[in-house]
């Protein structure tokens, strides 16, 4: 096996520009993780803003992106027993060696079995806005059957897999989203929709038990009127205006926020793959591009347009 790959680096923060193919050396796995060879990585928000310099958790440059992978075990370092050389797996990486890469270093308690009902792209499509969506609806809501959920965003990336987790958890569930994704979302099972851009959610929605938010902004504010008594606003971007203002107006209405990030599980992910395997979970990908096209990835993703997800293949 080659001791050298392709991977996505950049040696400065700033627009997608910045993203350059080099050559470097293929990593060796250590105790407990795997070298997986990647042949499909999911692009995320969390992307863009970590090479923009918004997002600065994985240190300074030179940094390669990419949480969302689906590829084949090459490896495993010692101690890591759940899979083996030939296995196709899928999960999350973790920057500054990311997925954007022909091999990655990956914990084996982020991967999991990849869902045999569906390919590369739409595997590597799954990891972080499935686990984002299934763990802020199962174990912080706890959503149960006949309550209310109101998903904004609900055509995006997080937001078309929540409407089909809330809907599996036998919620009703109202997205907004623009006109034109209205047939998309109800045929994922969304039971009431809202063109945001001619109506005012806060005005037209009452009594929700739960609210999802991938938006932020002014939105975890006016979310805050749609609510119960006793429910809860769960923000998963953590970026916007002040989040302590947001938390001491629903305290003081008996309402509860909740600042939202996921947490890389190959336990949880085997919940995903469940939902899959059993018809209930689909993902969309609205574009697939090859690893040399990384950069326009970004700048569709940037757009925040997507109906799903984009993929990167290699």
């Amino acid at each position: 096996m080659t001791t050298q790959m392709r991977a996505v680096s950049q040696r400065r923060y700033g627009g997608p520009d910045v993203l350059e193919i080099v050559e470097t050396d293929r990593p060796t796995p250590g105790p407990g993780q795997a070298l997986v060879r990647v042949r499909a990585a999911g692009v995320n928000p969390a992307d863009w803003k970590i090479r923009s310099g918004t997002v600065r958790k994985f240190g300074e440059p030179p940094i390669t992106l990419g949480l969302d992978l689906c590829g084949v075990v090459e490896a495993v370092g010692e101690q890591a027993t759940r899979f083996r050389p030939g296995d196709e797996v899928y999960g999350c990486a973790f920057p500054p060696h990311g997925a954007y890469a022909e091999y990655v270093v990956v914990p084996v308690a982020a991967l999991a079995a990849r869902p045999a009902s569906i390919d590369d792209v739409h595997a590597a499509a799954l990891p972080v806005a499935a686990l984002t969506a299934w763990q802020a609806l199962e174990r912080v809501a706890a959503v149960r059957p006949g309550q209310r959920v109101l998903i904004h965003a609900a055509a995006g990336g997080i937001g078309h897999l929540a409407v089909q987790i809330a809907t599996a958890h036998g919620a009703y569930v109202i997205g907004t989203a623009r006109e034109s994704k209205h047939a998309f979302l109800r045929d994922l099972g969304a039971d009431e929709l809202i063109d945001y851009t001619t109506t005012d959610f806060a005005a037209a929605v009452r009594d929700v038990d739960v609210v999802l938010d991938p938006i932020s902004g002014d939105y975890g504010p006016r979310s805050l009127d749609t609510l119960t008594p006793g429910g809860i606003l769960i923000d998963v971007r953590g970026t916007g205006p002040d989040r302590a203002a947001v938390r001491e107006q629903a305290e003081a209405r008996g309402l509860r926020f909740v600042e939202f990030g996921f947490t890389p599980s190959g336990i949880d992910l085997e919940s995903v793959t469940n939902l899959v395997e059993r018809g209930s979970l689909r993902v969309a990908v609205d574009h697939v591009l090859p690893l040399e096209d990384v950069a326009k990835a970004h700048e569709l993703s940037e757009t925040n347009r997507m109906k799903g997800k984009i993929v990167l293949t290699l």
